[in-house]
């Protein structure tokens, strides 16, 4: 059976920023499916232990005062999402997170900052995967598609319903779902790899994209622009 019909979990963070490597969780939620079905939904509050900008509560709608007041504290929180996220990776069930450097490394960075077991550590020592992003599928299957490639705009490509666009569950489910329809209307490139195997695949389709754009920002904007091109993780 093809692997869009079998488990797949959802990942997605609401955070206080944009930096990885800065930033804190607010919120997460891992969605588990089977054949783009939620079957079960964990989901966390965490107090960040820093204020939550304006900028970033009006994205996700999680003030400073409610995190402190509704969050578990970080160290317990964060400690707690990679386990369990890491047990679905353990048992062959892969991850799908859209724009999968941000929210991983983002873990990572929480990790560290918290003394924790890297997700590499608590795999005995393996590469996180495999993963699956469908913005960089997307990308790559459908290049010169103009327009934005944000999460709201994809599904709307790709005609699934994104009910609370920023709200963690909501956006992890949607995700799953835009990986499935992909696998549908590409099942050459898409639906009939290995998920090893597309994870393999998009290592060098995110390269090759960061090089592209990283060769236009330097012609057009900034000689000296720099485009990170690892995936799915990235540390400084």
């Amino acid at each position: 059976m093809s692997w869009w019909h079998e488990p797949l979990v959802g990942f997605d963070l609401e955070t206080t920023g944009t930096d990885p490597d800065t930033s804190r969780i607010v919120t997460a939620a891992l969605v588990d499916t089977k054949g783009g079905e939620p079957v079960h939904t964990t989901a966390w509050l965490v107090d960040p232990g820093v204020p939550i900008p304006s900028e970033a509560a009006a994205i996700h709608g999680i003030s400073t005062e409610r995190a402190a007041a509704e969050g578990r504290p970080a160290p317990g929180a964060v400690g707690e999402i990679a386990e369990l996220l890491c047990r679905r990776l353990e048992t062959g069930v892969p991850v799908v997170a859209f724009n999968a450097p941000f929210d991983l490394s983002l873990l990572d960075a929480e990790l560290r900052r918290h003394g924790l077991p890297s997700l590499e550590e608590r795999l005995g020592g393996r590469p996180v995967g495999p993963v699956l992003d469908p913005l960089v599928v997307d990308r790559s299957v459908d290049r010169y598609r103009r327009g934005s490639r944000s999460l709201q705009s994809v599904c709307g490509v790709y005609g699934v319903e994104l009910a609370d666009a920023h709200e963690a569950g909501s956006d992890a489910l949607a995700a799953v779902r835009v990986a499935v329809r992909l696998a549908e209307r590409y099942p050459r490139q898409v639906g009939e790899p290995h998920p090893s195997d597309l994870h393999t695949q998009q290592v060098g389709w995110y390269a090759a994209w960061a090089e592209d754009f990283q060769a236009w920002l330097r012609r057009e904007k900034d000689p000296r622009a720099v485009v990170d091109g690892r995936w799915p993780l990235r540390r400084p």
